[in-house]
């Protein structure tokens, strides 16, 4: 017990400075090609923070408990969702970008949606099942969502250099040097994760807490600490978007590439007990979609940070309740 308390302590010291080389590296890449800090966040830091999770579910897939997979990315989704975003709106309100409000957010509602689908369909031997086919097209969403933003960030190119009167270079590293902060990030985002993630379900076999609960709880967060910390420090840093960009394109690639990846390997068995879950998902989603058009508008502010953080904790406090 000890010992695994040991590794989760310096599991979360890797995440620390972890978050801290990526956000700097990314934001350093952001400025140096002129791409939106909200591209990379969806791109080059959510593919890194989203590690864990791949390796989680493909593990699991390969050695034959596909449906962790699918409860690894339904939890991990809702903490991005509902703790991540929740704690960084308390600490600074979040702006929220016209293309996100058009595009990544509807667009992560309904991939999430279709997800649900995807899990509930299919009669006799494939019912609850992901199947193969359906991993590819998953797969192919994920590769033309890719697209989609390099396209974006070579539109902002052009029009900065439209009208950008100098092409005067203010980047905080040179290249190379901005790859290797983005690097050592995100290898301290995987490694700080993995610590904590196995120390945390020993402790919590030791106690006894049951394999469901475990999934939902301890391996999601655990496994969304790289979304965490990155967000968290971006936010402090006054880098909003990539602490936007991060969590939406962690959303997107939690859903497309990991389920999509899975699934290929070996079709996901579905839990029809995650029902609840994933329509909770679904139901949040939403309302974070609304927040735009709410209150303070185009703006994630406190009181929708407090009441997402609060949604979590009584989802929380209710699994721990129902699995006692």
């Amino acid at each position: 017990m000890i010992v695994n308390i040991i590794l989760v302590v310096v599991g979360f010291l890797l995440l620390v400075k972890g978050a801290d080389f990526l956000v700097d590296g990314a934001s350093s890449v952001a400025r140096k090609f002129k791409i939106p800090q909200i591209v990379i966040g969806l791109t080059i830091v959510a593919i890194g923070t989203s590690t864990p999770e791949l390796v989680v579910s493909l593990n699991s897939a390969m050695n034959g408990h596909s449906d962790i997979a699918i409860g690894n990315v339904i939890g991990s989704n809702l903490v991005n969702l509902l703790f991540i975003l929740g704690i960084c709106a308390i600490i600074k309100p979040l702006p929220f970008q016209k293309g996100s409000v058009k595009f990544e957010i509807p667009f992560s509602i309904a991939i999430t949606v279709l997800l649900f689908i995807l899990c509930i369909n299919g009669n006799g031997n494939l019912s609850n099942i992901i199947t193969r086919g359906e991993g590819i097209v998953l797969l192919i969403l994920c590769i033309l969502f890719i697209l989609y933003n390099f396209k974006l960030s070579k539109q902002s190119r052009e029009l900065y250099e439209e009208t950008s009167e100098t092409n005067e270079d203010n980047t905080k590293f040179s290249l190379l040097k901005s790859i290797g902060f983005i690097t050592i990030g995100i290898l301290g985002l995987k490694f700080g994760g993995d610590l904590v993630v196995n120390g945390c379900v020993e402790i919590a076999t030791i106690l006894g807490i049951s394999e469901k609960l475990i999934g939902l709880t301890i391996i999601a967060i655990g496994t969304s600490l790289p979304e965490l910390f990155t967000s968290v420090v971006a936010t402090r840093k006054g880098e909003t978007d990539i602490a936007i960009g991060n969590i939406l394109g962690s959303q997107i690639f939690n859903i497309l590439l990991i389920i999509g990846v899975s699934s290929i390997i070996s079709p996901i068995s579905y839990a029809i007990s995650y029902n609840k879950d994933i329509i909770l998902l679904i139901i949040v989603s939403a309302i974070f979609g609304l927040f735009p058009f709410l209150g303070q508008k185009n703006y994630m502010t406190k009181s929708n940070g407090i009441l997402f953080v609060s949604i979590y904790l009584i989802y929380i406090i209710t699994l721990v309740f129902m699995d006692a």
